[in-house]
C-alpha cells in the first residue's frame, strides 16, 4: 500500500462531478507540483475550487490555479475554446505559466451551434459546449488546431516534450482528468457518454505520457453518486429523497440539477479495475455524515463515517488516502503518511 511519486493521474470514478477540482487544488497547495496538466475532453467539464470562502470555477485551465508556482498545461488531446481559455487566463492572471499544446483542436461557434440542437442535445443531453461536434471534425481531419489561432500564439508549445522532460528530471507532476469513468466513450453507458475515452490511460495519451512514466492513479469517488443528463444510474433516488438527504446539486457548466444515488460499490470496483487505481480520494463525506464536516484527522471522524471508509477500502482493496470533509481546499484529511508507515 505504498504511495509513490512523482507522476500521478487524477481520474473520476463515477459519472463526473466527483469533486476532482477540490482534490487537485488541495494536492497543488499541499505538494507544490511543478506542473498540472489537463487531459480529457474540453470545456464541457467544469471544476470548482473553494478557498478562503471564495469559489473559483474552471472549464479549461487545470485546477491547480491557486498555486502561483505551478505551471498550467493543456495536453494535445483536449479541445480548446479560445474565448473560455483566454477569459480564464485573464481572470486568474495566469498567462506567464500557461502552455497549450500546438495540436489541441479548436471549438468553433459552428460546433456549439450543432451541439445545442437535434440528437445530441435532445436525446443524449449533452452540455451544448461544442465538444462532440469538434471531436467529430477532428476525426474527419478538418478541425482547426491551436497553432492556427493568432490569439493563442503566446501560449502554444510542445506540452508532451515539456511534461516528459519534467518527469525525467524528477519533478512532481499532476495529470488532471475530466468527466468520469462511466462517461467514457468506450467504457461508459453508451450512447449516454462523452465524445472520447476519459479513463486514466486516455488522460496519459491526451498529454503524451507513456505508461511507464506514471506511478500513481488517484481515483476520485464522491460519497454518493450523481449524474447530469440522461443514462443509466443504478439505485437512482427520487427528487424528493435527494432533497431530503441534502444531496441536491447543480452542475457547474450547464446549471442542470444532478440526479443522485447511494455510493455504488460494484461500479466503484469496475472503475478501479479500468483505471488501475492505486489510491482513492473520497469527497463530500460531510454531506452524508454531517458530523464529519471540517475534520482534518481520521481519528476525529464519527464512527459511522469511519466504518464507511473502511468498507470502501475492504471492498475495493485500494487505500483511501485523501478524504474531503468540506468545500474548502483544506477541509481535508490526508492519510498518505500513515499509509506509507503501514506499507
Amino acid at each position: 500500500m505504498a504511495i509513490k511519486m512523482p507522476a500521478m493521474v487524477i481520474v473520476g470514478g463515477f459519472f463526473g462531478d466527483e469533486g476532482k477540482g477540490k482534490i487537485i487544488s488541495y494536492l497543488a497547495m499541499k505538494d507544490n507540483p511543478s506542473a498540472t496538466v489537463r487531459g480529457g475532453v474540453g470545456p464541457n467539464a467544469g471544476h470548482t475550487v473553494v478557498y478562503e470562502g471564495k469559489s473559483y470555477k474552471l472549464r479549461m485551465l487545470p485546477s491547480a490555479i491557486l498555486n502561483k508556482q505551478t505551471k498550467l498545461m493543456i495536453g494535445a488531446g483536449v479541445l480548446v475554446n479560445p474565448n473560455v481559455l483566454l477569459d480564464e487566463i485573464k481572470t486568474f492572471n495566469a498567462g506567464s505559466r500557461v502552455l497549450i499544446d500546438s495540436q489541441c483542436a479548436i471549438i468553433e461557434n459552428t460546433h456549439i451551434e450543432r451541439d445545442r440542437g437535434g440528437y445530441l442535445k435532445e436525446r443524449i443531453g449533452t452540455t451544448g459546449s461544442g465538444t462532440g461536434p469538434a471531436n467529430s471534425d477532428r476525426v474527419l481531419r478538418i478541425a482547426k488546431m491551436a497553432k492556427d489561432i493568432d490569439s493563442l500564439k503566446d501560449y502554444v508549445g510542445d506540452v508532451a516534450f515539456e511534461v516528459n522532460k519534467l518527469i525525467d528530471d524528477g519533478a512532481l507532476i499532476i495529470l488532471e482528468g475530466t468527466q468520469g469513468t462511466f462517461l467514457s466513450l468506450y467504457h461508459g453507458t453508451y450512447p449516454y457518454v462523452t465524445s472520447k475515452d476519459v479513463t486514466a490511460s486516455a488522460i496519459c495519451s491526451d498529454i503524451g505520457i507513456g505508461p511507464k512514466k506514471v506511478e500513481d492513479v488517484l481515483i476520485v469517488f464522491k460519497s454518493y453518486v450523481t449524474r447530469v443528463g440522461e443514462g443509466f444510474l443504478p439505485g437512482e433516488l427520487s427528487e424528493e429523497e435527494t432533497i431530503k438527504r441534502g444531496w441536491r446539486e447543480v452542475a457547474t457548466v450547464t446549471g442542470r440539477v444532478r440526479r443522485s444515488a447511494p455510493f455504488n460499490f460494484e461500479l466503484a470496483k469496475r472503475a478501479v479495475m479500468l483505471n488501475s487505481a492505486t489510491q482513492i480520494a473520497l469527497t463530500k463525506l460531510d454531506v452524508v455524515f454531517p458530523d464529519a464536516r471540517g475534520k482534518t484527522s481520521f481519528e476525529a471522524l464519527p464512527k459511522d463515517a469511519k466504518k464507511f471508509i473502511e468498507d470502501i477500502e475492504n471492498s475495493l482493496k485500494v487505500p483511501l488516502s485523501i478524504i474531503s470533509t468540506g468545500p474548502e481546499v483544506f477541509d481535508t484529511i490526508d492519510r498518505r503518511s500513515q499509509l506509507r508507515i503501514m506499507a
